[in-house]
């Protein structure tokens, strides 16, 4: 049978970013998927990464900003971008935006090794 989620979850986080999770480890408890909405504002950053899990982001206002070890993507409103488990990668906002981001397996502390977490990421300097 078909469940309902009626509101998503709102998690917490520093830099002035909301997230709100409709699916995953907070909202349902599945470790398969999770499925969040998120704004952050200009100039906002996240610590460099290396996920475990793949992350499709489909940004739908404004551009979201993501470097790699290919160097920096623009992803405008309208278009998507799949960063995959084991790649370095970190996400910035130059005028804000507005994503829905699905992460494959879903998203845990644990699997998403941050820099200022793990402090073995890869340096493009």
């Amino acid at each position: 049978m078909p469940e309902l989620i009626p509101a998503p979850v709102h998690i917490p986080v520093p830099g002035g970013k909301t997230i709100e999770e409709y699916a995953g480890h907070v909202a349902t408890g599945d470790d398969r998927v999770s499925i969040a909405h998120m704004v952050a504002p200009a100039g906002w950053t996240e610590p460099e990464q290396t996920p475990e899990f793949d992350e499709f982001t489909v940004v739908l206002e404004g551009s979201l900003m993501v470097d790699s070890e290919n160097g920096p993507t623009r992803v405008n409103a309208g278009q998507a971008i799949v960063a995959r488990g084991g790649e370095w990668v970190r996400y910035y906002t130059e005028d804000g935006a507005r994503y829905m981001s699905i992460c494959v397996p879903a998203f845990a502390p644990d699997t998403v090794h941050r820099a200022d977490e793990d402090h073995n990421v890869y340096d493009p300097e």
